[in-house]
């Protein structure tokens, strides 16, 4: 087991109103902390989902731990070959290595609280995304900073039968 010790003495508090929001429903992220301002030990950010609306296509992390703290609605969840459906309250974490996805049940909204530790600078990956909606960059684009976000895509049957 590794312990992850922060290098920095000092608290972190970000306001709600000055969180940076990327995007606008039926996804919206807010970008709480990055890996850099709690000296590596997490980055957090909310996110919010409308009306089945969904969030991160199957992908795992090499490195880093992933935790979803759900604070409103219902969420589906995939976590290895298993989806999960989670309620107000719930917390599902993922472990390094396992492919997961995440996205508002059907027909409900979801507010999710995620959290990821160790750190990885992750904010521009979401800004990257932002584009990637808006047409400014092609999707494709993501292959090629998959190792610099920690983030590698993967392919689930079973996610595209739930997601049905």
């Amino acid at each position: 087991m590794t312990l992850i010790v922060p290098s920095s003495d000092d608290s972190v508090i970000v306001r709600g109103a000055d969180a940076e929001t990327v995007g606008a429903g039926p996804t919206t992220l807010r970008l709480l902390a990055d890996s850099s301002s709690t000296g590596g030990a997490l980055s957090t950010q909310r996110v919010t989902l409308l009306d089945g609306a969904n969030g991160a296509a199957p992908h795992h992390h090499s490195r880093s731990t992933e935790l979803f703290y759900l604070l409103d609605g219902t969420a589906q969840l995939l976590s290895g070959e298993q989806v999960v459906t989670a309620g107000r309250g719930d917390l599902v974490i993922v472990p390094p290595g396992l492919d997961h996805a995440f996205a508002a049940a059907p027909g409900e909204n979801a507010d999710i609280l995620i959290v990821i530790t160790p750190g990885v600078e992750r904010f521009e990956y979401f800004r990257h995304l932002e584009r990637i909606a808006y047409g400014k960059v092609p999707p494709e684009s993501l292959l090629d900073v998959q190792e610099l976000y920690d983030t590698y895509f993967a392919q689930s049957e079973t996610w595209n039968l739930a997601r049905q």
